[in-house]
C-alpha cells in the first residue's frame, strides 16, 4: 500500500483531511457572533473565538506522543467523533457555557485529527515522496481553510447559525465514515512499540527550529486574517477585501501543484530564502496597496511565503524526526503553527490599537529577518537534513 502517491488509502485520507479541517473552519467566522446572540460580552466572545486553538495547543504534545504508540485510525476516529459532538453542542447551545464546553471538545478533537491524520498520511508515503505527498495534504487543508469560512458565512446568511453548524457536524461525521474504508489503519510498527517502554516525550527537540520558523511565518498572515477588514477601512482603501483570501487560496493551490516535484528535491534553505523574500514583498505590497491589483499581488506573494512554508516545514519536520517519531514531529510542528495563529491576532491587535496604521505591516515584517536568524543559528542541522 505504500508504493504509490495516489493509492486508495492516500486518496481517502486526503478527502478526510479536507473534511476534518472544513468542520471547524466553517464554525470559526460564526462562533463569536453566535455567542453574542446567546448573551456573551465582548471579552467572552474573544475568549470563545480563540478557545479551540488554545485547547488544541495544550493537547498536541500528548496527542503527538500517543500517535507514535497506538493506531492512527483510533485517534483520528476519536478526534472526528469529538468534533461531531462539538458541532452538535453548538446547535443545541442555549447559553455561552454550552459554547465554551463545545469549543474545548472541538479543540481536543481537532488536535487528535490534525496530528494523527498528517502522521498517518506520512507513514503511507515512500520516503522520496514525503515532500510532494505532504504538499498535497497541505493543499487539501488550504482548500478547506479557504472554502469553509466563506461557506459558513453564506449558510448563516441563508439559513441561520444552527443549521450552518449542522453542516459542520456533517463534515466531521464524514471523516468518521471515510476512514472506515482505509485499509492501512496506521498501527505502530515494531520500532515504534519500543517507545511504549521509554520516557514520554512531549516535543521533538530537533523540530523546535522548524516550529519557530513556521510560527514566524504565520504571525503576519494570521494578523492579516483578523485585521484586514479593519486595516482597509482605517486607510479607506478602494479594494474588494472579500477577494483577498479566495485569491490567496487559488494561488496557493496553483503553486503547490506546480511545485510538487520540487518539494522532494530542493534543499530546505532554498525554500527558506525564497519564501522569506516572497513574504517580505507581500508585506511591502500590503503596506502600499490602494487598489485590487496590488492586493492580488500581495495575496500571491503571501501564498509564496506562508502558504508554501506550511508544507515545506511539515515535511522537513517529519524527515528530521525519523519515522519512529513522526507523530511527535507533527505535534511539535503544529505547536509552532498554533502559536503563530494565536500570536498573530494578539500582536495585530496591539499594533492596530497603538501605532499609526501605515506602520502595521512594516512592523509585522520584522518576522521575516527573524526567520532568517533562526535558520542561520540552526543551519547545520537543517542543511544536514536537506542533504539526506
Amino acid at each position: 500500500m505504500k508504493t504509490g502517491l495516489y493509492n486508495k488509502d492516500i486518496v481517502l485520507i486526503l478527502i478526510a483531511s479536507f473534511f476534518y479541517m472544513a468542520s471547524p473552519m466553517l464554525v470559526t467566522p460564526l462562533i463569536t457572533g453566535f455567542s453574542e446572540n446567546l448573551g456573551a460580552n465582548a471579552a467572552l466572545m474573544g475568549i470563545i473565538g480563540g478557545l479551540m486553538n488554545v485547547c488544541s495547543l495544550f493537547c498536541r504534545p500528548f496527542v503527538g506522543n500517543l500517535a507514535d504508540k497506538i493506531s492512527k485510525y483510533k485517534l483520528s476516529f476519536i478526534g472526528a467523533v469529538l468534533m461531531t459532538f462539538a458541532s452538535v453542542g453548538y446547535i443545541v447551545a442555549v447559553n455561552p457555557i454550552f459554547v465554551i464546553i463545545s469549543r474545548i471538545i472541538n479543540g481536543i478533537g481537532f488536535s487528535c485529527c490534525s496530528v494523527c491524520m498528517s502522521t498517518w498520511m506520512s507513514n503511507l508515503l515512500p520516503k522520496e515522496k514525503i515532500g510532494s505527498g505532504m504538499g498535497l495534504y497541505g493543499t487539501m487543508n488550504a482548500l478547506a481553510m479557504a472554502v469553509a469560512p466563506a461557506l459558513g458565512v453564506s449558510l448563516y446568511e441563508r439559513i441561520g447559525y444552527r443549521l450552518a453548524f449542522l453542516i459542520a457536524a456533517l463534515f466531521a461525521a464524514a471523516v468518521v465514515i471515510i476512514i472506515q474504508f482505509v485499509y492501512d489503519k496506521g498501527e505502530p510498527e515494531v520500532n515504534e512499540n519500543i517507545l511504549l517502554h521509554k520516557k514520554t516525550e512531549l516535543i521533538d527537540i530537533k523540530v523546535i527550529p522548524i516550529a519557530v520558523i513556521i510560527m514566524l511565518f504565520a504571525i503576519p498572515y494570521c494578523a492579516t486574517q483578523s485585521f484586514l477588514v479593519s486595516y482597509a477601512a482605517s486607510r479607506e482603501l478602494n479594494i474588494t477585501v472579500s477577494l483577498f483570501f479566495p485569491l490567496y487560496a487559488v494561488i496557493l493551490l496553483l503553486l503547490r501543484l506546480s511545485l510538487r516535484n520540487f518539494f522532494d528535491k530542493t534543499p530546505f534553505y532554498i525554500f527558506v530564502v525564497l519564501s522569506s523574500i516572497s513574504a517580505f514583498i507581500g508585506l511591502c505590497l500590503m503596506t502600499i496597496m490602494d487598489n485590487n491589483v496590488l492586493m492580488f499581488l500581495a495575496a500571491a506573494f503571501m501564498a509564496g511565503g506562508y502558504g508554501i512554508m506550511c508544507s515545506v516545514c511539515q515535511s522537513t519536520a517529519i524527515l528530521l524526526a525519523g519515522k519512529e517519531k513522526r507523530g511527535l514531529a507533527n505535534s511539535t510542528y503544529y505547536i509552532g503553527l498554533d502559536l503563530g495563529m494565536s500570536l498573530g491576532p494578539i500582536i495585530g491587535g496591539m499594533l492596530y490599537g497603538s501605532v499609526d496604521i501605515r506602520a502595521f505591516y512594516p512592523l509585522l515584517a520584522i518576522t521575516v529577518p527573524l526567520v532568517l536568524v533562526v535558520f542561520w543559528i540552526n543551519r547545520h542541522s537543517l542543511i544536514k537534513k536537506a542533504e539526506v
